[in-house]
């Protein structure tokens, strides 16, 4: 259940559910997924399912994960990205085989840890992973061209889309203020003259949470 012909067979149903970025596919069908999930639940790690990783936080389905980068590269090549929510470092991996850097912040140590030694073990030496606050306004004056937020919120986090280059885009899962388990996948996308915004596909996140634990 963890070979590669069964990451063929989850690429192969990725295709016949809409995704099309060829480069998106290649990287889903470069990551391990089963390393990044418990032993125990790995016989399941290629299913299209979240799974529980610990501390009340989930893997996302692999149909998310293409769907969140794909949408993050709308078929550009991508420098700089940032993301909000390392989780176990998934996302973060799949992120790192697109772009040529990623930032990534993560508001529980533990699960900082856990992607750390998981990125090392893939040999991912373009991500930088930060214990912080994902939620709240950067601190360094980094500029990305994409921010993909692995987490669910009623509120847009206009901070950060201060880091978006023109012609940038942030990804993220936005529920309708008051039903915070009713989310979309939208797309804001920074122009010389603004913010366009566009609401896409139904999702289901943890929500994003303030502090550091």
């Amino acid at each position: 259940m963890t070979s590669a012909r069964t990451r063929a067979r989850m690429v192969a149903r990725l295709r016949e559910e809409g995704i099309r970025d060829e480069t998106v596919l290649a990287a889903m069908n470069a990551v391990p997924r089963h390393i990044f999930v418990e032993e125990s639940l790995a016989s399941r790690a290629y299913e299209n399912t979240p799974l529980p990783i610990g501390h009340g936080q989930t893997i996302s389905q692999p149909w998310v994960v293409a769907r969140m980068t794909e949408l993050a590269r709308q078929g550009k090549h991508l420098q700089n990205v940032l993301e909000i929510g390392s989780g176990s470092g998934y996302q973060t991996a799949v992120l790192a085989l697109v772009a040529d850097h990623v930032y990534t912040v993560e508001r529980i140590g533990a699960l900082v840890a856990k992607a750390r030694r998981h990125l090392r073990e893939l040999k991912l030496t373009n991500v930088a992973i930060k214990h912080g606050d994902g939620s709240a306004a950067m601190e360094e004056p980094l500029q990305f061209d994409a921010v993909v937020v692995t987490a669910g919120t009623s509120v847009l986090p206009e901070a950060l889309l201060a880091h978006l280059n023109i012609g940038g885009r942030m990804v993220v899962p936005l529920a309708t203020e008051g039903k915070s388990d009713t989310q979309r996948l939208t797309v804001i996308e920074r122009t010389a003259g603004g913010f366009k915004e566009q609401t896409l596909d139904a999702v289901r996140f943890v929500p994003l949470l303030p502090g550091m634990a």
